[in-house]
């Protein structure tokens, strides 16, 4: 897979994407990711890449020409199956849609900065438009890194242990179960028996059954967008 961000402030982007499974998964090529600064598409020697938004208002708005340009000539080398663009007002980032996103073979992130970028950026070349919550950031750098994070640790080969991945919250539909290590008695604190007994069965059993419990007291509509058929039934076997 190949990842290209376009960002205003790439010293944000690239220290991070050298790091830890990002890091590795480039080291080992699973991943390249190319890191562009838009001021080297600048639209004056200055390198600028911003102006004010027409209609008046305050912030400032990136260019069309630098994004255009940036895209236009990423596109002439190679076909992108997604051209993203992180941005609040864009649909909300979930496992399933990093799921789809990690099958394809080159993507665009556009991390906007400032006020944001000219919407004919959005009309025109954006396919996608992802938001990580309902909040705002100063730019779509952060953004991007967590859509990037998400993205790589899916890869086969990027985890040592890829069935972990598979254990994570929202891959079943569920948040994941308690998780224990060493020692088995900290100051009183004992780890479940069950998960010391080496029964593998119980083991599983006991893990599913804590991941409904946690599910169901912290996040309550995964379940109903998990098991339809469990809340239908309970409909219809409620008398009220």
């Amino acid at each position: 897979m190949r990842i290209d961000v376009l960002t205003a402030v790439p010293q944000i982007v690239e220290p991070v994407v050298k790091e830890s499974i990002v890091g590795r998964a480039q080291q080992r090529g699973i991943v390249q990711i190319v890191v562009h600064d838009l001021h080297c598409y600048g639209v004056d020697r200055h390198g600028h890449i911003d102006d004010a938004p027409y209609g008046g208002g305050a912030g400032m708005v990136i260019r069309c020409e630098p994004v255009f340009a940036c895209i236009e000539a990423l596109q002439a080398e190679r076909a992108y199956d997604e051209i993203i663009y992180m941005t609040a007002d864009g649909e909300r980032l979930t496992q399933s849609l990093v799921n789809r996103l990690s099958l394809c073979c080159n993507l665009i992130i556009v991390a906007g900065h400032y006020k944001g970028v000219d919407q004919r950026i959005r009309d025109v070349l954006v396919t996608r438009e992802i938001s990580i919550g309902d909040y705002v950031l100063t730019g779509g750098e952060l953004p991007a890194l967590v859509l990037i994070d998400a993205i790589v640790r899916l890869l086969p080969g990027a985890l040592n242990a890829p069935e972990s991945a598979l254990e994570d919250s929202f891959q079943a539909g569920l948040l994941e179960p308690p998780i224990y290590t060493r020692p088995a008695d900290f100051r009183g604190h004992r780890v479940p028996e069950v998960l010391l007994s080496g029964d593998h069965e119980a083991i599983r059993r006991w893990r599913y059954e804590q991941a409904l419990k946690k599910t169901l007291e912290r996040r309550p509509e995964l379940l109903t967008e998990a098991f339809p058929e469990l809340v239908q039934k309970s409909c219809h076997d409620d008398p009220h």
